[in-house]
C-alpha cells in the first residue's frame, strides 16, 4: 500500500529567516517567511513550526499557520523568531496543494545556523536572510 502513495518533490518553495529592521521598536528582528517562487499558486498551505534542543531538553511551543492561497512569485510572513529561539534547531513542516496534488517538506534550520555570517539575498523579498530549500 505505501508503495502506491507518491508525494512529489517540492521545488521552488522554501523558507527564509530574514533579518529586518523593526520601525516600531527601532531594532533588527528575525522573521520567518514562506516563499513561493513558482509560476503557479499554492493552495491550503499548512505550516507547523517548532524549535528544540534535544541535548539540553529544551523546546518551544508548536505554532501552526494556515494560508488559504499563496499566489505565484509571492511570499508570506510566518512568524517572528526571537533571538533565544535561534539558539535552537528550528523546523518548519510545510504541506500544500498545487494543481490538486499534495506536497510536503520539512525545512530544518540547524542550531546556530541563522547568523549574520550566513546571510544571502532572499529572492522576491530582496532582503538579507538565511534560506532553506
Amino acid at each position: 500500500m505505501k508503495k502506491d502513495i507518491t508525494i512529489p518533490e517540492v521545488k521552488d518553495v522554501f523558507i527564509a529567516i530574514v533579518n529586518e529592521y523593526n520601525n516600531a521598536f527601532k531594532c533588527n528582528d528575525w522573521n520567518a517567511y514562506i516563499i513561493n517562487n513558482k509560476e503557479t499558486a499554492l493552495e491550503m498551505v499548512l505550516i507547523v513550526s517548532k524549535g528544540y534542543d534535544s541535548e539540553e531538553n529544551k523546546e518551544t511551543s508548536t505554532i501552526r499557520r494556515k494560508i488559504e492561497e499563496l499566489p505565484a512569485k509571492s511570499f508570506a510572513k510566518i512568524e517572528l523568531v526571537q533571538n533565544d529561539v535561534l539558539e535552537l534547531t528550528n523546523t518548519f513542516a510545510v504541506t500544500y496543494f498545487e494543481n490538486s496534488k499534495m506536497f510536503d517538506k520539512t525545512f530544518i534550520f540547524e542550531k546556530g545556523s541563522v547568523t549574520s555570517k550566513n546571510l544571502v539575498n532572499v529572492p522576491l523579498i530582496n532582503k538579507q536572510g538565511v534560506i532553506k530549500k
